[in-house]
């Protein structure tokens, strides 16, 4: 395995400076989605080499359930420093999976606990419920059934968006408008599966921070930019995205991948982007621009990261399965 198997646990900081640049040049729709696909594979990438790392290690322990062949010295001998990277990997890929099972079961519970209040409600593509307190979020889930009435038609995607009274009470009907095309985004471009492949990352991996943080606000701007489209207006949508910070500040699932929506993101910059004529859609930056090196960068290190892991995952295969054979 040599070096390549440490690569995937350092790669993901190639991607840092493609997280701060795709903010402000790329389309929020390319960015979202670029970023999102770097942090899944180079999280996958980083914990399947921690598992490598852990064999080694583990096979050292005395007592271990692992044939006696895995602590052979060949098989050490496959991972620079085995004596200490092998047993630091244990703790390290048992606090990434503790953390990841952490975080996935908190949406389970939050999902569960939001589709239980949905329950009495008609299945209509809008959940508007009698509180003063002022939300809005979108929640994914499966078709609604029967027509779409009332504020809005049935989205692209599948889910419902909820919005309390309190909240429809401080905005202008027009605001109402590009507030319900900004949800109903976020559900046809299901980004709360971006989201939650980010959160997942950056607790798998911490240098993939940076990009959660991106996609955050990225995933905002793509339903902003959508609602813009739709509604007809960008100065309504940044209204209504003013109105609904103030009256707003911390909306009741700010914290949930699942329930997107709930985030208002940097609103500040939000509605700056909003004053600014529409970006353009371009699928990939050009080559020559800031933006476009480091995007080719972070796919670089994305590739070198897959390729690393699969050739250590390969070697260490090859190095158990000589061990384990008969002489």
């Amino acid at each position: 395995m040599g070096v390549f198997v440490f690569l995937p646990l350092v790669l993901p900081l190639t991607a840092w400076p493609v997280a701060r640049l795709a903010e402000q040049r790329l389309h929020p729709r390319t960015a979202t989605r670029l970023l999102a696909a770097v942090a899944g594979v180079s999280a996958v990438c980083s914990t399947l080499c921690l598992g490598l790392l852990m064999i080694v290690g583990t096979a050292q322990l005395p007592g271990n359930p692992l044939p006696d062949g895995w602590s052979d010295p060949d098989v050490r001998a496959a991972l620079p420093y085995d004596e200490i990277a092998g047993r630091a990997a244990i703790p390290a890929l048992l606090a990434v999976l503790v953390s990841c099972g952490a975080a996935a079961w908190r949406q389970v519970r939050v999902r569960r606990r939001v589709v239980a209040a949905l329950g009495g409600l008609p299945p209509t593509p809008v959940a508007v419920l009698p509180d003063r307190t002022p939300y809005a979020y979108a929640v994914p889930g499966g078709p609604v059934r029967g027509g779409a009435r009332g504020h809005g038609r049935a989205p692209r995607g599948h889910g419902r968006v909820v919005v309390s009274t309190g909240m429809l009470a401080g905005l202008a009907p027009a605001e109402r408008r590009a507030l319900f095309a900004h949800e109903r985004a976020h559900l046809a471009g299901r980004h709360h599966r971006h989201l939650l492949t980010v959160h997942l990352a950056a607790r798998a991996n911490p240098f993939l921070r940076p990009l959660r943080t991106a996609v955050s606000y990225t995933a905002e701007r793509w339903a902003d930019e959508e609602a813009a489209a739709e509604v007809g207006s960008r100065r309504s949508v940044a209204r209504a995205i003013g109105k609904a910070a103030l009256l707003a500040p911390r909306a009741p699932a700010a914290a949930l991948p699942a329930l997107t929506g709930g985030d208002a993101g940097p609103v500040p910059r939000r509605v700056a982007a909003l004053m600014r004529p529409a970006p353009a859609g371009r699928a990939w930056p050009p080559v020559g621009t800031a933006v476009g090196l480091a995007a080719w960068c972070a796919a670089f290190g994305a590739t070198v990261s897959a390729l690393s892991s699969a050739n250590s995952a390969v070697t260490l295969f090859l190095v158990l399965r000589g061990t384990a054979s008969p002489m």
